[in-house]
């Protein structure tokens, strides 16, 4: 049987993806997470064969998840079902060590297929994403650039994210005018949208 945690938000969308891999004969759901430190922890603790997951989710994202579990050597394979078609998140998720990247419209069957190939050990990424991954921007960011980033995308001052990050507000200002530097933004708001739409945060 292939071990199963499957990390997504949705509520919703978690139960109807866990139900819909139920009917697989070859599958077994072992766990359910609704954000990206519970995924983490369920894939450390249960030790599933794929830790199929969304990318933005409260906490880690899903990329942020399968970073970690690369970092840490553990077995667990990384399959991404997002409803986000872009090549930075591709590039990323590929960097992170994922191994299968589909979008939410794909058919339970070809879910199926592609959690078997990777499983197997293969990859499975959606032919359309894979030719535009060609056309992708390299990646400007550093982890703490991102990480401010999505912070100050919330509506938090600089303190906070501080705060949050172990950072003198100082350096979490540093940190995000170098960002918008680095996109030519004029400021921290527009720095979140261009990086958000590039797949970058």
């Amino acid at each position: 049987m292939i071990r199963i945690v499957i990390a997504e938000d949705q509520a919703l969308v978690l139960g109807a993806i866990a139900s819909l891999l139920a009917f697989e004969g070859d599958m077994t759901i072992v766990g359910r997470a609704l954000d990206g430190d519970t995924a983490l922890a369920l894939a450390r603790d249960l030790a599933p064969d794929i830790l199929l997951t969304d990318i933005e989710m409260p906490g880690r994202s899903g990329i942020d998840v399968a970073a970690a579990l690369s970092a840490e050597n553990l077995a667990t394979r990384v399959v991404i079902v997002t409803t986000f078609a872009r090549p930075g998140y591709l590039a990323r998720a590929h960097a992170a060590g994922v191994r299968g990247y589909l979008l939410k419209d794909t058919p339970v069957e070809r879910l199926a297929t592609a959690i078997r190939t990777v499983h197997g050990g293969g990859r499975a990424i959606a032919a359309d994403l894979a030719a535009q991954a060609w056309r992708v921007d390299p990646d400007p960011l550093t982890d703490r650039e991102r990480a401010a980033l999505r912070l100050a995308e919330e509506g938090l001052p600089n303190r906070e994210i501080g705060l949050r990050l172990s950072l003198s507000p100082g350096t979490v200002r540093n940190y995000l005018s170098e960002a918008a530097a680095k996109l030519g933004a004029v400021n921290r708001i527009e720095a979140g949208r261009i990086a958000r739409a590039k797949g970058w945060l």
